[in-house]
Order: structure tokens, then sequence, then C-alpha cells
């Protein structure tokens, strides 16, 4: 049976599940088999190196799914920021309808995708932002706990007290994102009165997720208590993965006076990445959400989405049917 919300409707989709976007796994080889088993799935358009292989990167996934896809465009304050403009343009060109965008002042980005008749999902962390991007024009608003692989944001609001927030306040449909990997989350997440789940940490635990299979396995291995919160003495918060790097980083933060140059080394993208080709889950930081301590398999996505659908299917049917008889 399928859950029809306002989400599924407005967007088109089977399923009110999202796959977000994941730096260095929304690749085409995630979104598509997401896409086919009736979520919505969304490239990473700055884990593509130019604006040139994202046009690549959405034309290798229609080349594997005729199904409704995404694509995410975070907007981080940057020094040299990339070219965003070139970023949307290929979004544009390549016939993309939906975008999530997440990150820092989103105002342009919104304006440009809804004068091609795109439709953005906007992720935030607070009820304030979620708001001020209502104002700006997003068509749908995805509300981040406390939960959360990446980043929570500085006001530490689970999801149990966010999401409601939220809902208490926003108009456009919303996804429930952080802390989210089955069918109970899924009834929780409808009804704290949102439309729909967003989850990272349980599609980056897939078959197809282009992970190592190390990174899979400890995920399986880890309990809700393996992340760790760093820089958060930088007030730019991340939630990642309990291991010997990001020890350390909460060890010098815990010192006092940290900047960024004392943990550049440990944090680096590039060193990140390197432990992830290789599989060292020791080797370097690695987003990760609480959800850890929930997932103890790795499935194909089709399986687990329809796992998760028969799940919440089966709790309304009975155990919430039953106590209100």
């Amino acid at each position: 049976m399928h859950i029809k919300t306002r989400f599924t409707e407005m967007f088109g989709i089977e399923h009110p599940i999202v796959q977000g976007g994941m730096q260095w796994v929304g690749y085409a080889e995630m979104v598509a088999p997401v896409a086919e088993a009736g979520a919505l799935g969304f490239l990473t358009a700055l884990t593509q190196p130019t604006p040139e292989d994202l046009a690549k990167e959405i034309q290798r996934t229609k080349d594997m799914t005729d199904k409704p896809f995404g694509v995410n465009l975070t907007i981080l304050p940057a020094i040299t920021p990339p070219p965003y403009a070139e970023y949307r343009q290929a979004i544009i060109e390549g016939g993309i309808k939906i975008v999530e965008t997440a990150g820092y002042k989103p105002q342009e980005h919104i304006d440009h995708f809804k004068q091609h008749g795109i439709k953005v999902i906007h992720k935030c962390t607070a009820v304030r932002h979620a708001l001020s991007a209502e104002r700006m024009g997003a068509d749908a608003i995805s509300i981040d706990g406390f939960e959360c692989a990446g980043h929570p944001g500085e006001d530490d609001i689970p999801g149990l007290i966010l999401i409601p927030a939220a809902a208490n306040k926003v108009k456009v449909p919303m996804l429930a994102s952080g802390g989210f990997a089955d069918g109970r989350g899924l009834v929780a997440a409808l009804a704290l009165g949102a439309d729909g789940i967003n989850m990272g940490t349980r599609f980056c635990v897939t078959k197809e997720a282009p992970i190592h299979d190390s990174f899979k396995a400890q995920m399986v291995a880890n309990n809700e208590r393996d992340t760790n919160l760093i820089f958060r003495t930088l007030h730019n918060t991340a939630r990642v993965m309990k291991n010997a790097v990001s020890d350390e980083v909460v060890e010098i933060e815990r010192k006092g006076g940290a900047k960024f140059e004392d943990v550049v080394h440990l944090v680096a993208g590039a060193r990140g990445r390197k432990a992830m080709a290789e599989g060292d889950a020791d080797g370097g930081i690695w987003s990760a959400g609480m959800v850890q301590g929930l997932i103890d398999d790795i499935p194909t996505v089709k399986e687990l989405i329809d796992s998760i659908i028969a799940d919440a299917n089966a709790i309304i049917n009975s155990r919430l049917a039953a106590t209100t008889k």
C-alpha cells in the first residue's frame, strides 16, 4: 500500500523517501536505483569537479533511469567559492526539475531555478531558517535535527522537537531529516507533521552506495554513540563517525583556543577521500549520523525502500490501529 503525502504529490514520486545530497556519495550509481525504487534521489553537484562533469553525470543518471531525480547544490561561505552560476546552468540545461539547496543565503539560487520552472527543496537546521527559505520561494523544506550527519547547526535541537516546531509554522511540504532509517522513523515523521523523510547515512549503508565495504561494515558495527561533534569551538559543528582522526580533533579542541589551522591536516577533504578509497575507516573524517545505531544490514536500495514502506504500513495498520480500538 502506497503512502501518499503532499510531498509525493508535488514531486511526482511513489514513496515519501528522499536520498539527499551527500558529498562523494551522490553519484549516478546511488541516485538511479533510488529513483527506480520509487523514491527521490539527488546527485551532489559539488562532488563533480567542474560544471561540465556535472552535466555528464546528469546524463549518465538519465541513461540509467527515466524516473524523477534531482541535484543538490550546497552553498558554503568560501574564500574562493565554486562557480555556482555555472553549476546552476548545468542543472538547468540538464533538464533537472528538482533541486535541493542547502547552506548559506540561497535566495539568488532559488530565484534562478524558479525562473526555469525548477522546484526547490531547501535543507536547514532551524525553524527560523525554514521560514526564511519559505519566504524566498522554496517549494518544500527539509528540516534537519541535531541527530543528523554533517552540519546540525549550533542550536542542538533534536528532531522530536524540531520537526513539530517547524510543522507548526511552515506551510509548504516538509521532509524530516536526521536520524531516519526505517518504517518506524517514517511513521514517526508523519505523526510529527512532516510529509516524508530524508536519509543520508542509511543510504550510505546499501549495496549500491559507492563507498568502500569496510566503511559500510564499520557503520553496521557502530552504535548510536559512535559519532563525534567536531568544530564545536569554531561554531561550525559537524557530526562525523567516531574514529582515531575525529577523536584527535575533539581532543585538540578540548584544550581550548583551537584554530582551523590546528586541525586542517586531520580534516582535509583529500585525506578523507583517500581513506574512503582505500577503505581505511580510521584514516580521515567521515560524516555519519547517530542513526548508525539503527543500521544492522547492507540491503540493496530497493530492499531498503520496500522494507521501510512495508514496515510503516504494518505499524499504521496493526499497532496503531489496534491501540485505537
